[in-house]
């Protein structure tokens, strides 16, 4: 199991260097095979599961040495594979989505995540739970992030825009269903 650990850290790593290099594919193919590791340790302890619940179903075979690096490897890989996705040429912002609320799983107040998850709401058009995590991302980095203003502004203004679209529409429905009767 210790090889395993040791095996996904590595890959982490050379994530992270290929990602300085600019290299982003590679650097997305070095993170999923540093979490494939850890999703091996499933297949040796015997359990079956998604890798976020990997620290729950295999604790009683890990030391807490061993939990801990697991646990921070996962969330530095999650974290890191959205930074590489948000750069790609065709983002696939539900797998932003959803490797974002993989680190919100293990830590609530990740900033990153936070930003991150925002971006892909609203790009997915859910504007009212992009702001919500945009917003709290904005509680947590006291410094005043100028990019979290900046998606916040334009997220509240899309929002706006169709909460006015919609009343109009449902006005004309109305009024429509009105002249029929």
């Amino acid at each position: 199991m210790e090889a395993k650990i040791q095996k996904a850290i590595d890959f982490k790593l050379e994530g992270h260097r290929c990602y300085k290099e600019k290299k982003i594919r590679e650097a997305i193919g070095k993170y999923h095979r540093a979490l494939l590791q850890l999703k091996g340790i499933h297949v040796v302890d015997g359990t079956t599961g998604s890798e976020v619940n990997l620290l729950n179903q295999a604790a009683t075979k890990l030391t807490e040495e061993q939990r801990r690096a697991v646990e921070s490897t996962e969330i530095e890989c999650y974290d890191s594979l959205t930074a590489c996705l948000l750069q790609s040429e065709l983002v696939n912002y539900e797998r932003v989505k959803e490797y974002c609320l993989k680190v919100l799983g293990h830590q609530q107040d990740h900033f990153k995540a936070m930003y991150r998850a925002g971006i892909a709401f609203y790009h997915l058009g859910d504007y009212e739970c992009a702001l919500r995590y945009l917003r709290d991302a904005k509680c947590r980095e006291p410094t005043g992030n100028v990019n979290v203003k900046k998606w916040e502004m334009s997220i509240a203004y899309h929002a706006k825009v169709i909460r006015n679209a919609l009343k109009i529409k449902l006005k004309c429905i109305y009024r429509h269903n009105i002249n029929i009767l």
